[in-house]
C-alpha cells in the first residue's frame, strides 16, 4: 500500500492502444460494430418488426420536450439506452466512425435537454411519478440507472474528449451527493440494484473529484446497516410496493442488504446485483487501501467460484429472483444463469486482476467469456439469450411446465427487460481492456487474443504483437518491440485447463521450472530487444470434467472441455432423446476442425451407447429393463455455438459408463 493509502493497481488500458486481429474474436467485434450496435439502436427506437418495443429513446425525447406522450417500459428502461451508448463509446475509442458519433452526439443532446435544473435525470420519475423521487429505492432502480448513465458519460469522454455527457452525469452525481448521506437532512439510503458504486469510481478517475469516490464508498458502507433502510422505507410508503402492490416485508438478502458488506460470506440473492456490488467493492478497496473490503471480495469470490458457479461460467442458478440459491445447487434444466450475471463476474474478475494478478481470476474471466457470454448472442448478432441453460428439451419450455418457462430453446430478438443485449455489446466492444494489465515493470497477458497492443512499462513503451488460433489451438506467439532496449517482465498465464506447456524465446527452449512461476503466470524477466519472439505452446486435449459429489444434478455424468471451451450435445447432430446417450469412460475422444460448421470450429466425436426402448411393453414402469443398447457415434460442439441451427434438445452433462 502506498503513502496515499491506495493499493498497487493496474491502470485502465485505453482501447486505442489495443487492436484485436483474431480469427475468433474479430468476427464478434465486427459483428458488434456492423450489426449489433446498429440493430440495437433500431430496437431502442422501436423500429424492429416483431421485437418487443423498448420506448427507451422516445422516453428521453418526451422528457426533453421533443415529443408528446407517456413513459413506456419498465422502471429501469433508461439503463438499456445508457449501456448502448457506452458500447458506442468503446467502438469510437477503438476506431473513428463519424456516422455512429453523429448518432451518439444527437442522443447526448437529447439526454442533456431531458435533465432537470437540479441535475436529476430519470425518465420514469420525470414523466410518470415526478413527486416520488427517492421514495422506493428498494425496487425502482433510480441509482442503478444513474450508474449506467455515469458509465456511459465517462466512456464517451474517454473515447472522444467531448465533455457534454460527462458534465451531465457529473451534475447528476453532485445532486445525488446532496441527497444521500448520514448527515442531518440527508437520506441514509442506497439502491436496491447495485451499480452506482462502480460507476462513481469511474467518475472519480475521470474527473479527479474525490467526493465521487467518497460517495461510492458511502453506498457500500451503509448497505446492510441497522435499522435496515429498505424496511424503514417500506413503512414510510405505507407498505406500497412497485411490483406487487403491497407488502409487509422486504427480502433483504435478495438485495444483499441483510448484513454489512464486509460481513457477508456466502453469495446470496440476485446474482447481477451481487456481482456489480463486488466490482465496486474491489475498486473502492484498491483506491482507499481498505483491506477489510478486499478480504470480503475474496471471501465471496471463493464461495461463488468454488461452490456456486456452473462449468460454463454461468452464475445464479435459481429463476426465483434470478438468484444464487445455496452451495452446490446447480440444476441444468431449471437454471437461470443470466447473461448479465456472467458479464458481472467478468467485471469482478478483471478488478481483482488489476489488484492482484493471480491466474485464478483470469481463468474464470476466460471461462465466462468463451462460454456463457459469447453464447448469449447468436452468430447473426440479432438474437439473444437472457437465460443460459445447460440442458434443454423444447417440449418442456413454456406451456404448462412453468418450472422452465424462463428457459428458451432459441435466442430471442429482444426482451421487455432488455438488459442483456446491450450488456453483451458493451463488453465485446471493450474487450481490448481485458487482455493485458501492466503493473510497474510487468506486462500480464491474461487472455490469448490475437492483435497488437502498445503498452507503457516502467522502462518505457513496448509493442506486443500476439498471434494465435486460440481457442482452437494452444500455440500463442508474442513479438516484442520495446521502444528502446529495456528490462521488464512478460507474464503469461498458464490456464487451469492446461496439463502441460512448453516455451521458447527466440527459438530456444526455456525450462518451465523454479522461480519462473508465480500466481499461475510464467514470468519472463529479461532485457528485451526489438524482434524478440516468445512462443507458448499450451497442450489442449479433450478433457473429461466431473462435478463435486454434492452437485446432485451431475451425479454419474461427465462433461467435455477442450481449452477454454465447454462442449455440449445438440439434437441437430445426435438426434432426439439425448438423455438416452451414455459415454463410456474408455471411449476415445477425437477433436476435429470443421471449417464449414458455424463459422469453423473444433468438434469432438466419440463412440457412445444409446439406451433405447423401441420394444418397451412394460407400461410406465416395469420390473424388466427392456432396453436396447445400440452403438452411436456422437458429436459434441462448443456450448457457445448451440441453438444456431434451429430448435432442438441440448445437454452439457452426459451419463457416463465405467
Amino acid at each position: 500500500m502506498n503513502m496515499a493509502g491506495q493499493m498497487p493497481r493496474s491502470e485502465r488500458i485505453a482501447l486505442n492502444q489495443v487492436r484485436i486481429r483474431d480469427d475468433f474474436w474479430s468476427y464478434y467485434i465486427e459483428l458488434v460494430k456492423d450489426v449489433v450496435v446498429p440493430y440495437q439502436w433500431e430496437a431502442l427506437n422501436d423500429r424492429v418488426e416483431g421485437a418487443e418495443p423498448s420506448g427507451a429513446v422516445r422516453n428521453f425525447q418526451i422528457a426533453a420536450g421533443l415529443e408528446q406522450g407517456e413513459f413506456y417500459g419498465l422502471v429501469f428502461q433508461d439503463s438499456d439506452l445508457a449501456k448502448w451508448l457506452e458500447a458506442a463509446a468503446y467502438l469510437l475509442e477503438a476506431d473513428a466512425n463519424p456516422e455512429l458519433a453523429a448518432i451518439a452526439d444527437g442522443l447526448i443532446d437529447t439526454i442533456a435537454m431531458a435533465q432537470r435544473e437540479d441535475g436529476y435525470l430519470n425518465t420514469y420519475f420525470i414523466l410518470k411519478e415526478p413527486d416520488k423521487r427517492w421514495t422506493n429505492l428498494t425496487e425502482c432502480h433510480e441509482l442503478y440507472c444513474a450508474g449506467h448513465l455515469i458509465e456511459a458519460g465517462v466512456a464517451y469522454y474517454q473515447a472522444t474528449g467531448k465533455r457534454k455527457l460527462l458534465d451531465v452525469v457529473a451534475k447528476f452525481a453532485d445532486y445525488i451527493d446532496s441527497v444521500f448521506g448520514t448527515e442531518p437532512g440527508k437520506l441514509a439510503g442506497y439502491d436496491g440494484h447495485q451499480e452506482i458504486e462502480l460507476a462513481l469510481v469511474k467518475l472519480y478517475e475521470a474527473t479527479g473529484q474525490e467526493r465521487y469516490l467518497r460517495l461510492g464508498r458511502y453506498f457500500l458502507d451503509q448497505r446492510g446497516q441497522q435499522p435496515f433502510f429498505f424496511e424503514e422505507e417500506l413503512k414510510r410508503r405505507g407498505g406500497k410496493t412497485h411490483w406487487a402492490g403491497s407488502g409487509e416485508h422486504v427480502d433483504l438478502a435478495y438485495h444483499q442488504a441483510h448484513q454489512p458488506v464486509r460481513e457477508q460470506e456466502t453469495a446470496i440473492g440476485h446474482a447481477v446485483r451481487l456481482l456489480y456490488m463486488l466490482t465496486g467493492m474491489a475498486d473502492v478497496a484498491a483506491l482507499t487501501g481498505d483491506d477489510t473490503l478486499l478480504a470480503a471480495c475474496r471471501k465471496l469470490w471463493d464461495n461463488i467460484v468454488g461452490k456456486q458457479m456452473y462449468i460454463t461460467g454461468g452464475v445464479g442458478s435459481m429463476p426465483q429472483g434470478e438468484a444464487f440459491s445455496f452451495d452446490y445447487d446447480l440444476p441444468n434444466d431449471t437454471v437461470y444463469a443470466e447473461t448479465c450475471a456472467s458479464i458481472g463476474l467478468i467485471f469482478f474478475a478483471q478488478r481483482m486482476l488489476r489488484i492482484t494478478p493471480e491466474s485464478r481470476y483470469a481463468d474464470v474471466m476466460e471461462r465466462a467469456l468463451y462460454n456463457t457470454v459469447v453464447g448469449g448472442m447468436a452468430r447473426d448478432g440479432k438474437h439473444f439469450f437472457y437465460v443460459n441453460p445447460l440442458e434443454v428439451d423444447p417440449k418442456a419450455c413454456g406451456g404448462a411446465n412453468h418450472k422452465v418457462d424462463h428457459v428458451k430453446p432459441v435466442r430471442q430478438e429482444w426482451f421487455g427487460c432488455a438488459c442483456c443485449p446491450p450488456n453483451i455489446a458493451r463488453l465485446l466492444a471493450s474487450l481490448g481492456e481485458y487482455i493485458y494489465t501492466v503493473q510497474e515493470d510487468t506486462v500480464y497477458a491474461h487472455l490469448y487474443i490475437g492483435g497488437e497492443a502498445e503498452l507503457q512499462v516502467a522502462s518505457g513503451k513496448v509493442k506486443l504483437t500476439q498471434t494465435t488460433d486460440y481457442p482452437w489451438d494452444g500455440t500463442v506467439c508474442f513479438e516484442v518491440e520495446p521502444e528502446a532496449e529495456g528490462r521488464f517482465t512478460l507474464a503469461l498465464r498458464l490456464p487451469d485447463w492446461c496439463p502441460e506447456a512448453n516455451l521458447k524465446v527466440n527459438g530456444e527452449v526455456v525450462a518451465l521450472e523454479g522461480g519462473l512461476f508465480q500466481d499461475g503466470y510464467i514470468r519472463l524477466q529479461r532485457q528485451w530487444c526489438a524482434g524478440d519472439v516468445v512462443e507458448l505452446n499450451l497442450a489442449m486435449p479433450v478433457t473429461r470434467m466431473y462435478s463435486h459429489p454434492l452437485v446432485r444434478a451431475n451425479a454419474g455424468k461427465v462433461a467435455l472441455q477442450r481449452g477454454p471451451l465447454v462442449y455440449c450435445l445438440e439434437q441437430a447432430d445426435n438426434g432426439a432423446n439425448l438423455h438416452e446417450l451414455v459415454l463410456p469412460r474408455e471411449a476415445e475422444l477425437h477433436a476435429e476442425r470443421e471449417g464449414g460448421l458455424l463459422g469453423s470450429l473444433v468438434t469432438v466425436q466419440a463412440e457412445a451407447i444409446r439406451l433405447s426402448g423401441p420394444d418397451w411393453d412394460g407400461g410406465l414402469y416395469s420390473s424388466s429393463a427392456h432396453l436396447l443398447e445400440q452403438a452411436a457415434t456422437v458429436k459434441f460442439i462448443p456450448y457457445y455455438a448451440w441453438a444456431n441451427r434451429g430448435e432442438g434438445e441440448m445437454t452439457v452433462w452426459v451419463r457416463e459408463r465405467y
